[in-house]
């Protein structure tokens, strides 16, 4: 396997790559036309994403992993569109997408995190119709009982009750579940 780096990076080692995410817990630099490095600002995010990151290897919906230091991880790029702007084109979420989102949401406790929620942002729709989730920092920090964070999303689109309904369908237990706990 290609090592781009070794051991822990500065800015100055990325600077040849392109820029394509950044928010407050680091950068997202692609270094090769299937790889990115996710540069971390502080450790102990460093640290929380990689634990979710080895554990997840297992899953489907986990990006592959393929290097790590100090302050970075290598990782298979997304070819894709995150869930919020499939929402946003699309402007509706029917029953097939509703099943792979509720996968998603099984694999996160298949996989023993207690966060079983993620951020319509972070939710890629990959080249062959199916989810790959990023940014896992809070995979144990984090528990709810209803994805919070993905409803919000989905409100913010005006798809909740369609998303629900759905739900409802596919399965009545866990719709009644969350329901309890709104």
């Amino acid at each position: 396997m290609e090592s781009f780096f070794n051991g822990k990076i500065s800015k100055k080692d990325l600077e040849a790559f392109e820029v394509i995410g950044d928010g407050k817990d680091g950068e997202i630099y692609k270094v090769a036309a299937d790889k990115v490095v996710k540069y971390f600002f502080k450790e102990e995010t460093y640290q929380r994403e990689l634990e979710a990151m080895k554990i997840g290897q297992t899953s489907v919906i986990m990006p592959r992993l393929y290097e790590f230091g100090n302050n970075y991880i290598v990782m298979e790029f997304v070819q894709g569109i995150s869930l919020a702007r499939h929402m946003k084109r699309h402007g509706h979420i029917d029953e097939e997408m509703t099943k792979q989102i509720l996968f998603v949401l099984e694999e996160f406790k298949r996989l023993g995190f207690t966060r079983w929620d993620t951020e319509v942002r972070h939710m890629l729709l990959d080249e062959n119709g199916g989810f790959k989730v990023i940014d896992h920092k809070r995979a144990f920090t984090s528990d709810s009982p209803v994805p919070t964070k993905l409803l919000k999303g989905m409100k913010k689109f005006g798809l909740t009750s369609e998303f629900l309904k759905n739900v409802k369908k596919l399965n009545p237990e866990l719709h009644d579940a969350w329901n309890k706990h709104k």
